[in-house]
C-alpha cells in the first residue's frame, strides 16, 4: 500500500503449526483475500508450489494495463485477482489469463487494497470521492457505499472483514467498523490525525495505527479504547497480529513488538530510516522493510536481528512469506546521476538470500499477494502484473 506521502499529490481457513505453537486446521484455502490475509500476518501457509528451490524460475505470466499507477495491493480469491488503480477503477481479473471480468469506477483513485468476503470485495476510494465500497465479486455490480469525509483525502486503508463486519480507516482521522451485508455504521472511533494504516482485527479486538504517532486497540464490538501507544512519529504501517503480539512500524524509524492485551512494550528495534511497510510474520520472524533501503528478519519474540538484505530501493511496499520464501517490490532507485527502474524481489525467509529478481518500469509500492503458484503485484508503470513458474519448470 504506497504511504501517504506519495499520495499527498492528490481465519484464513487455515493455521498450521509455526514456532510458538499454532494448531493446524483440517483444511487450507489457497487465497490471498486481503491485505493482511486473514490470519492478519500477511503470510500464506498455504502456498505449496513456490519453494526456495523453484522461485529462481518465475517469469511473467501476464500484465494487464491499467489507466494509471495501481499502489493497490492485489486480493487472490477463487480464481480472480482483484486490485485497485489511481485511474479510478476496481479491477478484477482472471487469476489465470490476466483477463478482464469485470471494472468498476468510482470518483477517486483507489489505493486502498480490496478485501474480498462471502462474494463480496470491499475497497475505499480516494478525494474527491472518499467512500467504502462492496461490490459483487462476481459481477462488481454495487451492494452498497458509505460515505466518510472527501475533503479530508478519502479512504487509502484497506478493509479488514471479520465476523460480518468491515473494519477501515479514513484520513478523516476516524475508524470505522461497517454491517458488511448492509454497510449500516455499527461504530467509528476518532483519532488524532489520519488513519491510512491498515487495520488488523484478532480475538474481538481491532489494531490500527494513525497519523497522530499512536497504535491503537480498539474494542471489535464497540470501538471502544482498550488501549493505545504513543510511537515517535507518524504511524503508518498496518499492524500484524500472532501470539498475542502486535508487531507495526512507525515513521519514527523502529519497528514495535506490543503485548495485544495492554499495548506494553515488548521490544523495539531501530532500523536506518522511517518504516511505512507493513510487517509479515511467520514461524517466529518478523519480516519488515524501512525507507534505509532494507529488509529486516527479526526474531519475533525478542527483536533481535537474524538477517538483513540490503539494495538501493526505497521500501514501501510490505513483504508477503510464502513456503520459505519472502517477497517484495522496490521503489526506483535514484543516484545523483540517474534514477533506474522498480523491482520485485523473492528472497530465502531463513537467510535473507535473494533466490530471484525482477526489474519493473517503475517504482513498486504494492505489495504482493502470493496464492496458487503465482506471484501478483502493481506497479506505477500502469500496470498489474503476475509471475509464475516458467514452463517446464515446476
Amino acid at each position: 500500500m504506497k504511504p501517504i506521502r506519495i499520495l499527498a499529490f492528490i481465519f484464513c481457513a487455515c493455521f498450521v503449526s509455526v514456532a510458538w505453537g499454532q494448531q493446524p486446521a483440517a483444511t487450507c484455502i489457497n487465497n490471498w483475500s486481503e491485505f493482511h490475509r486473514p490470519n492478519m500476518k500477511r503470510w500464506n501457509p498455504c502456498e505449496k508450489v513456490l519453494n526456495v528451490n523453484n522461485v529462481g524460475n518465475l517469469g511473467l505470466k501476464w500484465s494487464y494495463y491499467t489507466g494509471l499507477g495501481s499502489p493497490s495491493s492485489p486480493a487472490v480469491a477463487n480464481g480472480v485477482v482483484y486490485v485497485g488503480s489511481d485511474d479510478i477503477n476496481v479491477y478484477a481479473l482472471n487469476a489465470s489469463t490476466g483477463a478482464l471480468v469485470w471494472s468498476y469506477t468510482t470518483s477517486g483513485g483507489v489505493a486502498s487494497s480490496p478485501a474480498v468476503a462471502n462474494g463480496v470485495v470491499y475497497v475505499g476510494s480516494l478525494y474527491p470521492d472518499g467512500k467504502v465500497y462492496a461490490l459483487n465479486a462476481t459481477t462488481g455490480a454495487l451492494v452498497w457505499s458509505y460515505q466518510t469525509n472527501p475533503a479530508l483525502g478519502g479512504v487509502l486503508s484497506s478493509p479488514a472483514v471479520a465476523n460480518g463486519v468491515v473494519y477501515v480507516g479514513s484520513l478523516d482521522s476516524n475508524v470505522y467498523a461497517l454491517n458488511a451485508t448492509t454497510g449500516a455504521l455499527l461504530w467509528s472511533h476518532p483519532t488524532g490525525a489520519f488513519v491510512d494504516s491498515s487495520p488488523a482485527e484478532a480475538n474481538g479486538v481491532v489494531y490500527v495505527g494513525s497519523g497522530d504517532s499512536s497504535v491503537y486497540a480498539l474494542n471489535a464490538s464497540t470501538g471502544d479504547l482498550l488501549w493505545s501507544y504513543a510511537t515517535g512519529n507518524f504511524v503508518e504501517s498496518s499492524p500484524a497480529v500472532a501470539n498475542g503480539v502486535v508487531y507495526i512500524g512507525s515513521d519514527d524509524n523502529n519497528v514495535y513488538a506490543l503485548k495485544a492485551s495492554t499495548g506494553a512494550l515488548v521490544w523495539s528495534y531501530t532500523t536506518g530510516y522511517q518504516v511505512f511497510s507493513s510487517p509479515a510474520v511467520a514461524n517466529g520472524v518478523v519480516y519488515v522493510t524501512s525507507e534505509d533501503s532494507n529488509v529486516y528478519a527479526l526474531n519475533a519474540r525478542t527483536g533481535t536481528l537474524v538477517w538483513s538484505y540490503g539494495s538501493g530501493d526505497l521500501w514501501d511496499s510490505s513483504p508477503a512469506v510464502a513456503n520459505g520464501v519472502v517477497y517484495v517490490g522496490g521503489g526506483i532507485t535514484c543516484t545523483p546521476d540517474s534514477c533506474g527502474p522498480g523491482s520485485v524481489y523473492a528472497l530465502n525467509a531463513k537467510t535473507g538470500a535473494k533466490l530471484w529478481y525482477t526489474a519493473v518500469k517503475h517504482s513498486v509500492d504494492s505489495s504482493p499477494a502470493v496464492a496458487n503458484g503465482v506471484v501478483y503485484i502493481g506497479s506505477d508503470d500502469h500496470k498489474v502484473h503476475a509471475f509464475g513458474l516458467k514452463k517446464g519448470r515446476e
